[in-house]
C-alpha cells in the first residue's frame, strides 16, 4: 500500500527578519483530515506559519510542502495553483464590507473559477446551511454580529472545497458562548468534511475543545457534537511554539500531563 501524502509537511524550517529568528528548525507534519493546533504566546511565530504555507512569504531555510508539493521555492504562478486548495480563515473574519454575504461567501467563485452563476448560489446557499446562516444570504457584514462574522469567513474558506484550511486566531475577541459556536464548525469541517486543518490560536478552551470533541451526522438535524471523541483526539496534535523553536508535539492527554514548566506556566 502507498504511504499517505502529507498534507502539509515542514521540514527544518528558518525564518528570520532583521537578524531576529521567528522560527528556529522548525519540523512537523499534518496527515490528511487530522488537525494541528498550534499555541505560543504572542510573537511566537505562529502566524507566519500559516504565511509560509500560503507562500506569501518565504522561509530562510529548510523545506515546505503542500500535498507533497515543494512550495517554498514555487513561483507565483505555481503558487496560485496550491492555492486553489488551501482556504484560510482570519483573526477578525476579513469580509468584505460593501457585498453582501452571498457575494462574500461566493467571491472565490465569482472571480476565480469558470462556475455557471446558478451553480455558485447553489454552492453559497450550501456552505451557509453548514455554518447555519442560510437566512442571513442577503445581509451586509454590518448586521452580523461578530460570532456570525466569523461563520461567514468559514463558509466564505470552505466555498471552494479547499482540502486544507488554515485558522488564524477565529476566535479572538468573542465571548465564549459565540467563541464555541466557532469551534463547532471547525469540529464539522473536519469530520463531517473531512478537511485538515491547522487551528492557530492562543485560547486553550478552543484549542481543547477541537482536540477532544467529534461531529457525527444525524438524519434528524443534520449533526451532533460528541464529546470525550478518543478516536479525534488521536487525529488531532498540538505543536507548542516557544521564541520560533518547537517545544512541544504530541496529543491533548501530553500536553496536560506533561511536566515542563513553561508548558505547565502556560497551561495555568
Amino acid at each position: 500500500m502507498d504511504q499517505e501524502v502529507p498534507a502539509i509537511e515542514f521540514d527544518h524550517v528558518q525564518l528570520a527578519f532583521d537578524e531576529v529568528d521567528v522560527l528556529r528548525d522548525v519540523s512537523f507534519t499534518l496527515m490528511p483530515g487530522h488537525t494541528k493546533i498550534v499555541l505560543g504566546a504572542s510573537g511566537a511565530g505562529k502566524s507566519m506559519m500559516l504565511k509560509l504555507i500560503l507562500g506569501l512569504i518565504r522561509p530562510d531555510g529548510g523545506v515546505i510542502r503542500v500535498d507533497g508539493r515543494r512550495v517554498d521555492q514555487m513561483s507565483e504562478d505555481e503558487l496560485m495553483d496550491v492555492r486553489e486548495h488551501l482556504g484560510m480563515v482570519f483573526q477578525e473574519g476579513a469580509l468584505f464590507d460593501s457585498l453582501t454575504v452571498r457575494e462574500n461567501v461566493g467571491f472565490k467563485l465569482y472571480e476565480q473559477t469558470r462556475m455557471p452563476l446558478e451553480d455558485v448560489d447553489t454552492r453559497v446557499r450550501e456552505v451557509l446551511g453548514f455554518v447555519g446562516l442560510a437566512e442571513f444570504i442577503d445581509r451586509m457584514p454590518s448586521e452580523l454580529s461578530g460570532g456570525q462574522r466569523r461563520r461567514v469567513a468559514i463558509a466564505r474558506a470552505m466555498a471552494a472545497r479547499p482540502r486544507v484550511l488554515l485558522y488564524d486566531e477565529p476566535t479572538t475577541g468573542l465571548d465564549p458562548m459565540t467563541a464555541c459556536t466557532v469551534d463547532i464548525e471547525i469540529v464539522k469541517l473536519r469530520d463531517l468534511e473531512h478537511v485538515s486543518s491547522i487551528l492557530v490560536t492562543h485560547q486553550l478552551r478552543d484549542a481543547f475543545y477541537v482536540a477532544e470533541h467529534e461531529a457525527v451526522r444525524d438524519p434528524r438535524n443534520g449533526f451532533r457534537i460528541m464529546k470525550a471523541a478518543p478516536e479525534k483526539a488521536e487525529e488531532t496534535e498540538f505543536v507548542m511554539l516557544r521564541e520560533g523553536r518547537l517545544v512541544f508535539e504530541g496529543h491533548a492527554s501530553e500536553l496536560r500531563g506533561s511536566r515542563d514548566d513553561y508548558l505547565q506556566a502556560f497551561l495555568s
